[in-house]
């Protein structure tokens, strides 16, 4: 039989770090056996579904390169098939019509409650003959077995048993004829014969009700992996108030794709030791059964940890596209000055994302810069200015402007006026990019370029003596 494994979220809201585990957990799972990855999206809740969502969803996965083998299947596009299996289940005494009025059922949930007892539907209209009250639209309810159990044997959790007298008879249609999830998912991964299902496990005790609707079906039972949750450093589920936000503000953030799937993986997953895995690796490692059954908790600080490994040692070609893409967010035009190749070569040491690459390498393409009020306190005096005026002559006639001759240049410098290298090299940093901190300051000067950095110095000797005087 072949593998296929299924990603269905529902387009209410963005998609988050949760989903894109389980996401990546499926789609493993299927690489591995040679399977099927299939996209659903399950969009029957049209009061909160939304297009924008859809399309988070999907640019979120593009991004990620979780590309599926089929789909997106929408289950809206399915509501045919959807009333084709409930009248399946009706005329095979199966499902029922309740038209219990919203009032009797709060009663009956006060009194339940009151009783301390689990509040679940009694089964009053389970028997009934009669034609549905016509002052009431009825809704349907699938008519589950009374006795017996629901052993599910997960593929995470281990063996999980429900009784069936714990489980009332849900609703599959509602009075709008409408179908509800329970029946969409069963009917889905019925019909897209899906043999995994890889899913949180907040869907933990959905799973015999639609067991017992698929057997009733006569359909085959998927296996089932509940994948525990996602905590903040709190110990509560991750959520907003922890950073939670959509995948693609991780794009935005600086985070690479990579770095994202290889920390999500390694929360409740391990092989052996290994931190760092190729996506090859991880098809070829990935275990579900070692998944751990205890909730993960989210820790930022080794993601960014794997997101600086991943910027030191990425391609900087390919790397340069996504910098793009960050200069362009700070309004930065890139086309003159270095390359961005250059930049990432430069600067793959010094960031743990791009986007704090990007604001770190402005001083690059500006045409003015700004000065840190404290460098140029500690580093451009008067005594740095005629050092500096002479360091700027010399450059200026530089025939060939690469960093080794600049590096001789600024030593040269230094030696003729008895100057520790620091004490040249940080005046010259601070006039050429504003502040103290850069790459090695001939790589910086001669990423600049020789006219830029000329007269970023030329501005910083006059600015000492106007300073001075």
């Amino acid at each position: 039989m072949t593998v296929r494994t299924r990603f269905a979220p529902s387009p209410t809201g963005y998609l988050h770090v949760g989903g894109v585990r389980t996401a990546l957990f499926s789609w493993l799972y299927a690489r591995k056996h040679g399977g099927q990855f299939i996209l659903r999206i399950e969009d029957t809740d049209r009061k909160r579904s939304t297009d924008a969502s859809v399309n988070a969803i999907l640019e979120g996965m593009n991004w990620l390169g979780l590309q599926a083998d089929e789909g997106p299947f929408y289950q809206t596009q399915r509501f045919d098939r959807y009333r084709e299996v409930i009248e399946q289940l009706l005329a095979k005494d199966q499902a029922y019509y309740c038209s219990c009025s919203k009032e009797r059922l709060e009663n009956l949930r006060n009194e339940q409650m009151a009783r301390k007892e689990k509040p679940r539907y009694d089964g009053h209209c389970r028997h009934m003959t009669s034609s549905p009250d016509s002052s009431v639209k009825p809704v349907i309810r699938f008519k589950n077995p009374k006795v017996g159990q629901v052993l599910i044997r997960d593929l995470i959790k281990g063996i999980v048993v429900f009784n069936n007298s714990e489980l009332d008879d849900l609703i599959i249609a509602r009075s709008d004829g409408t179908p509800t999830y329970n029946l969409t998912v069963v009917v889905d991964d019925w019909d897209m014969q899906i043999t995994q299902v890889i899913r949180g496990d907040d869907h933990l005790n959905n799973t015999p009700r639609q067991i017992n609707i698929l057997e009733a079906l006569g359909a085959t039972v998927p296996e089932y992996a509940h994948v525990p949750m996602i905590l903040g450093n709190d110990g509560q589920r991750l959520s907003k108030r922890h950073g939670a936000v959509s995948v693609m503000n991780y794009k935005e953030e600086g985070y690479l794709a990579e770095a994202l799937l290889n920390y999500l993986v390694r929360l409740g997953w391990s092989h052996g030791d290994q931190e760092i895995f190729s996506i090859q690796e991880m098809i070829d490692l990935f275990d579900i059964n070692a998944i751990n059954s205890s909730p993960a908790a989210f820790n930022n600080d080794k993601l960014l940890w794997l997101n600086q490994h991943y910027i030191k040692t990425g391609n900087p070609e390919q790397l340069a596209l996504q910098l793009r893409f960050q200069f362009e967010q700070l309004g930065i035009e890139t086309t003159k000055g270095p390359t961005l190749v250059e930049i990432i070569q430069a600067q793959a040491e010094r960031a743990k994302t791009l986007k704090e690459m990007a604001k770190n390498s402005r001083y690059f393409f500006m045409e003015t810069i700004e000065y840190d009020e404290k460098a140029i306190k500690k580093h451009l005096k008067p005594a740095i200015r005629e050092p500096l005026n002479d360091l700027c002559e010399r450059l200026a006639r530089l025939p060939d402007w690469n960093a080794e001759a600049i590096h001789e240049i600024i030593h040269a410098i230094a030696e003729q006026y008895t100057l520790k290298l620091g004490k040249i090299a940080q005046p010259l940093r601070v006039a050429v990019t504003g502040g103290t901190i850069s790459p090695p300051i001939d790589v910086t000067v001669k990423l600049i370029g020789q006219t830029r950095s000329v007269e970023r110095i030329k501005h910083a000797v006059t600015f000492i003596g106007d300073r001075n005087e």
